[in-house]
């Protein structure tokens, strides 16, 4: 699949299969994550793989929107080893993770896996419920697994603005 019908067909997976994820998919599907570019390089990125039923159990009662996934990636960065705009102050970890995620969901996507990227969850309790190092702060969870037979888009899948609303030229 060339990446625009990719970028096009991926959705928020909100429904999941009992199907459990193949070892070397979970595995490619982090390695596109490991291939990110970051700022600086940095790779301030710490990805925990929340897959057996203790991890799975604590998550879902963290939060609803676990979506009965087989597996969840908690993408967490460290703020010791992100990047910092000298300028600006403003710390790179978000957006170093952001793309660390998205590349994440896309190849999900390519291996007919399905994700979707979940912020709704109290970051203190995530920290808390798995140890997280001082400085290690949750940015989203990505529950991931084969779609369930009747997974869909959401109705405003495919609602995007027009370029003209969101690109200036300068």
């Amino acid at each position: 699949m060339d990446f625009s019908a990719l970028a096009n067909s991926r959705f928020s997976v909100r429904s999941f299969s009992e199907k459990p994820i193949k070892e070397e998919e979970l595995n490619a599907v982090l390695e596109a994550g490991r291939c990110a570019p970051t700022a600086c390089n940095y790779q301030p990125q710490k990805i925990y793989v929340l897959k057996s039923e203790k991890a799975i159990a604590v998550i879902r009662a963290i939060t609803r929107c676990a979506f009965n996934a087989p597996v969840v990636l908690l993408v967490c960065g460290d703020t010791a080893v992100s990047w910092k705009n000298p300028f600006s102050k403003h710390d790179s970890m978000d957006a170093d993770c952001s793309i660390v995620a998205t590349q994440m969901m896309l190849k999900a996507a390519e291996l007919g896996l399905g994700t979707t990227w979940v912020g709704y969850f109290d970051p203190e309790k995530v920290r808390e419920a798995f140890s997280l190092p001082e400085g290690v702060e949750p940015l989203c969870l990505l529950p991931i697994g084969y779609p369930a037979s009747d997974a869909v888009p959401s109705e405003m899948h495919g609602s995007r603005k027009p370029l003209s609303e969101t690109v200036t030229v300068l």
